[in-house]
């Protein structure tokens, strides 16, 4: 289900953040205050965007391909966007392909009203679930997973619209973050599990909802609380909020890479503050895989926190031994392989002044498919490092996402083809090493793995899916752990 994107990455050798979700009920500037927000939110998902606002029975839609402020880049488009109520995404396409019609938030129209609905994570069963509508009449006009579910809200028996919301949630598997607009209501929710992440705020007397407490910062909200896992949060036009827990209570299992990579490092998850556990990270990488060198140097910007970590952990001098570029924008697929493998240094460019001469520690977040790696590497070679060592901010990742994150297929995945000596041959490091699953669940502040019952979602390096994984059933799939969302309200 899960698919890469060329245009994005040459290599397609980075783990692409899933999308990101905003809505606003309450504002009279609701739709400009959904823009702002998706802005902070723009690292999750750079592909597309759109905002659908709300103005009585009305819903006003505006979608396009690029990045917020191409999409909305003139006060004219919101006043096209009326209304108290607005909601809002930007998307990488895990699941559905490329393309406008795949845009959300997506609307639908209903024999007992409209609604709309902004999609983050990954049904897991949605080609079972379409397969079943489609025979039973249903007409998609998207191929994203998220039209299953107004599918699913469309043909439910239950006679009012948030009855017809959970019975169609209890159908679905795998990770959501969901925020439903109505004429009347906003409501949001998380997946049973809770594996992606949602956020409640409030500025005045409007009540927003947010992928992560960056983007409540960024328009000026106060953050209230996490939605809990398996909540369903009610708030209508007059401001009342009411709480709905439908599907039992399951222990929790976010997604531990929103610490590692995915959220921004201002913003707090599970109530850490994410540049803090990076931090972290960098200093158990440094008491388990240590190095002999001159220099701690980041891959930008995703290594620096963990390079900060690892650096005063180490005693090591912490160095920007590479300048990143932030004004390349997207890299387009390159027709021949010498402008491709251009590509890094169009990003990225080595500080040969620091660099030469100097035994070297550097510091990425992950490594995928090993080949933006071995790049860099190669990249401080040529500048004259004596010596090469890579550090990685995570446990080798070995196993693919299905849960809303961008990732290869698991044969593609290097850590899942070469064991760690293998891997520091193949990027041409004189060594690498790995955080270990214990250090980065101390990092975020366990005392380790319980393998009995883990704190989080970390299918990508174990192989333990939290939930059934129906769509992947008919191929050779990893293992995974059975947990159905409990069936009864």
């Amino acid at each position: 289900m899960n698919i890469t994107h060329p245009f994005l990455d040459a290599d397609g050798d980075k783990l692409r953040e899933e999308c990101g979700i905003f809505g606003v009920i309450g504002s009279k500037d609701a739709a400009s205050i959904v823009a702002l927000g998706l802005h902070a939110l723009q690292h999750r998902g750079q592909e597309a965007c759109g905002i659908v606002s709300v103005d009585g029975p009305d819903f006003y839609a505006r979608r396009g391909l690029g990045h917020v402020a191409q999409v909305f880049s003139s006060p004219q488009i919101f006043a096209e966007l009326p209304g108290t109520m607005a909601s809002g995404h930007v998307r990488y396409s895990t699941t559905g392909g490329q393309g406008l019609r795949n845009v959300q938030p997506l609307h639908a129209d209903l024999a007992r009203g409209s609604f709309s609905i902004a999609h983050n994570g990954n049904i897991s069963n949605a080609m079972a679930l379409k397969r079943e509508l489609v025979n039973k009449g249903s007409i998609f006009q998207s191929t994203s997973d998220t039209e299953v579910i107004i599918h699913l809200i469309a043909t439910s028996r239950y006679p009012t619209l948030l009855d017809r919301f959970v019975d169609a949630l209890r159908m679905v598997e795998g990770a959501y973050s969901l925020i439903c607009t109505t004429p009347k209501r906003m409501v949001a929710c998380r997946d049973p599990l809770g594996i992606r992440p949602l956020v409640m705020g409030k500025m005045g007397d409007a009540t927003i909802f947010a992928s992560e407490t960056v983007a409540l910062d960024v328009v000026g909200a106060e953050f209230v609380r996490e939605v809990e896992p398996g909540e369903i949060v009610e708030v209508r036009t007059d401001g009342r909020v009411t709480s709905h827990r439908p599907f039992g209570d399951h222990n929790a299992r976010p997604c531990i890479f929103e610490h590692v990579y995915f959220s921004r490092p201002d913003s707090i998850s599970a109530g850490r503050s994410v540049y803090e556990v990076r931090k972290a990270i960098g200093m158990e990488l440094a008491k388990e895989s240590p190095a002999e060198a001159d220099l701690v140097i980041p891959v930008p910007d995703s290594g620096v926190p963990a390079a900060i970590g690892y650096a005063q952990q180490s005693g090591i001098p912490f160095e920007l031994g590479i300048i990143r570029s932030h004004y390349v924008g997207r890299t387009f697929i390159q027709p021949e392989d010498g402008a491709r493998h251009a590509d890094v240094k169009r990003k990225h460019n080595a500080n040969r002044a620091i660099i030469q001469g100097k035994r070297i520690v550097l510091i990425d977040d992950s490594i995928v498919r090993g080949t933006t790696s071995m790049k860099i590497v190669q990249m401080m070679r040529d500048a004259g490092a004596a010596e090469v060592h890579m550090r990685v901010a995570s446990p080798p990742t070995n196993n693919s996402c299905f849960y809303g994150v961008d990732t290869p297929e698991r044969h593609k995945l290097l850590a899942a083809r070469m064991d760690v000596q293998g891997m520091a041959e193949f990027i041409h490091a004189d060594s690498l090493g790995f955080v270990s699953i214990d250090g980065l669940y101390r990092a975020v502040g366990e005392a380790g793995r319980d393998a009995a019952c883990p704190k989080y979602c970390d299918a990508c390096f174990t192989g333990e899916y939290p939930t059934r994984l129906t769509d992947m059933a008919e191929k050779d799939g990893p293992d995974q752990l059975s947990l159905p969302v409990d069936k009864v309200a």
